[in-house]
């Protein structure tokens, strides 16, 4: 069973935006989609660590600012003919919170 924590409010991340939190595993880049998803993946873009959540999102995906390779929010896979993947990590909305799983998210939230 999964036990989830509140990172923080859907609106403090804006549409089709990102922020960062801050985990014992590293900093996770907490994305909110137009239609109001919320993905959860390693901000850390895999062709040259570029900041993925300085990216543009588009859809279910967010283009890296470096060198616009484009990253799936659902499974963290490079698209295209690009090789490489993110971690993704659980995450939900409940009640105009973004939840993340606890076992991931136990330190503080980063702005």
């Amino acid at each position: 069973m999964t036990e989830w924590i509140d990172v923080g409010a859907l609106n403090d991340v804006p549409v089709r935006g990102a922020r960062i939190i801050k985990t014992r595993e590293g900093c996770v880049a907490v994305f909110r989609t137009a239609d109001d998803q919320v993905y959860a993946i390693d901000n850390s873009c895999p062709h040259q660590g570029g900041p993925l959540s300085e990216g543009i999102v588009h859809g279910a995906a967010v283009t890296c600012p470096l060198h616009n390779w484009v990253i799936s929010l659902k499974d963290g896979a490079a698209q295209g003919n690009d090789k490489g993947s993110v971690r993704t990590y659980p995450a939900q909305v409940e009640a105009g919170r973004i939840l993340l799983d606890a076992a991931l998210a136990r330190s503080s939230k980063a702005a």
